[in-house]
């Protein structure tokens, strides 16, 4: 498995642990799985993750709630559209209230920063 794969899989081991009605940031995650100066990676694993179901890329947002990705979902307001059904709010692609519903990998899951997920 190359270097980008394994760090791409760490990255969707963290996504996929986001509950349902919260969203993280990039750079939470690239913290998380012990990078954290790889936020854009972080992003860029959520962009190749589309074709994978599992992964729900549509709570990861920039570190102040915006919907950056949301241009590599189909149609323009999907991403939103998947968030507001989980009761998230979203207002000119911003999440609402970001502070309450921020999930922040490293104290939910009890890691430390040195942590890698496997």
């Amino acid at each position: 498995m190359s270097d980008k794969s394994d760090f791409f899989e760490r990255v969707y081991d963290v996504a996929r642990k986001i509950p349902e009605g919260r969203v993280t940031s990039y750079g939470a995650i690239a913290k998380a799985v012990g990078a954290p100066r790889s936020a854009r990676m972080v992003g860029y694993a959520m962009n190749a993750s589309m074709n994978q179901h599992d992964v729900p890329a549509h709570r990861v947002v920039n570190r102040v709630g915006m919907l950056t990705g949301k241009h590599y979902f189909q149609g323009s307001k999907l991403m939103q559209q998947l968030l507001e059904n989980e009761g998230v709010k979203v207002i000119e692609d911003c999440v609402q209230d970001f502070d309450s519903v921020f999930w922040n990998p490293i104290t939910e899951l009890g890691l430390d920063v040195t942590t890698k997920i496997d």
